[in-house]
């Protein structure tokens, strides 16, 4: 081949298009086949993003790119979203769970409870839900509260009708009334007994002191118990998790839109926890992993197309809705102990507690990065609170000076001797 040849071939190769790329430019959401990020199973998550603010919204925000050992067409399900959904049991949080058998006039009822208990000397920290939830709604908090402390105990409660407590009728009911009796009266005493047949149970010679930390319904039933005072000095004082007697009245306006809302049964349980950090319900996956399975049991339908339904019929409830709120302003801040209220925003400050924080009656926190469910969402900072909380109101540490009629007889003592 000539020169003036060799020099014609290599113009005509110079402007041939580059060769193609060997792998294609990242996928995006919302390509052209329509095929969902989870259903194309190859979405690239950075695990740091698992965060209890962002852990919902991850598959949205994601990129694709497809991984050599990822199959681009796998059905949903990959080895890291599913382990995201794995459900984690109660013994990783709690040392034990007790079935305590309680008795009223018109019925028996079998408590369960899950219960870390306290060193020699150490505080017992006991908790109790809101509506709908379970005592593994504090699962998380309290094994941050038992490293944070290792001498304290944690008592999370199932109210009735929730988890796993069952209540049984000695007379046949009245089917006029609601099946199962939620009064805010009801679920104090629920808690009282509670205290006391754990104490005997345990072989305790006397009540631990103690902290009562409630959410929502549970803030309410709390606050009640304190404001009765059969609780004595063993109450130091009490934690209130996001409710207050207005915005919680304005609520339940729209309580029944929103139970609408809620998917009435999932195919399994793993799509139960999702749906709870997808819709932001929790924003932890580790606490929903935990706490989401005891909401859900299976149907009574062997057919059932979506076999695991809500434990809990909170539309049963709603006889009893302003009855759990109605006063609870006053009582809080009227009962006796250390009082601290945990808000996820101030606009949920009625006018009563307003006026009662500017006059310094109780401790105000607000986590406005947190959802409702304040314990599950942020359980460090939770338990950090509830702890230096406790260590404020810690009796047990605190040195009086002696009394003048002790001084002088001391005195009298000592000059008689000489």
């Amino acid at each position: 081949m000539s020169d003036l040849q060799r020099s014609f071939v290599k113009a005509k190769l110079a402007r041939l298009p580059p060769e193609a790329p060997m792998s294609p430019e990242p996928l995006r959401e919302g390509h052209e086949d329509g095929e969902s990020l989870d259903t194309l199973g190859i979405l690239h998550h950075d695990p740091h993003d698992d965060d209890a603010s962002s852990a919902s919204s991850a598959s949205s925000t994601g990129t694709i790119k497809p991984l050599a050992s990822r199959n681009l067409f796998a059905r949903p399900g990959g080895a890291s979203s599913k382990k995201s959904q794995d459900q984690l049991p109660w013994s990783d949080f709690f040392e034990q769970e007790l079935y305590l058998e309680g008795s009223f006039d018109k019925e028996n009822i079998t408590y369960h409870v899950y219960l870390t208990p306290p060193a020699a000397s150490g505080p017992l920290f006991v908790t109790h839900h809101g509506a709908g939830s379970s005592g593994l709604s504090f699962a998380v908090f309290a094994s941050i509260v038992r490293k944070m402390l290792p001498s304290a105990g944690i008592l999370s409660v199932d109210a009735r009708g929730h988890g796993e407590t069952v209540v049984h009728t000695k007379v046949p009911r009245d089917p006029s009334q609601p099946p199962i009796d939620y009064s805010l009266s009801t679920l104090s005493k629920d808690l009282l007994q509670v205290l006391e047949l754990c104490k005997e149970k345990m072989d305790w010679k006397e009540q631990p002191s103690m902290i009562l930390v409630g959410h929502s319904l549970g803030g309410a039933v709390v606050t009640d118990v304190a404001k009765t005072g059969e609780l004595g000095d063993k109450l130091l004082g009490y934690a209130v998790l996001d409710v207050v007697e207005g915005s919680a009245m304005d609520a339940l306006q729209s309580m029944q839109t929103y139970l609408s809302s809620r998917p009435p049964a999932f195919p399994s349980i793993a799509s139960g926890i999702e749906w709870h950090t997808r819709s932001r319900t929790i924003r932890n996956p580790t606490s929903a992993r935990v706490s989401v399975p005891s909401l859900l049991r299976r149907d009574a339908d062997p057919n059932a197309p979506r076999p695991w339904i809500w434990h809990t019929d909170l539309s049963a409830t709603q006889p009893f809705w302003e009855n759990w709120f109605i006063g609870l302003s006053k009582k809080f801040l009227e009962a006796k102990g250390g009082k601290l209220l945990l808000l996820a925003g101030t606009d949920r400050l009625d006018k009563e507690l307003t006026i009662g924080q500017m006059q310094g009656k109780y401790q105000l926190q607000v986590f406005p990065e947190a959802g409702h469910f304040i314990q599950e969402d942020l359980p460090e900072r939770t338990a950090a609170l509830v702890v230096e909380f406790y260590k404020r109101n810690d009796r047990s540490t605190l040195v009086l000076p002696p009394k003048v009629a002790d001084i002088l007889k001391a005195k009298q003592q000592q000059q008689q001797k000489q």
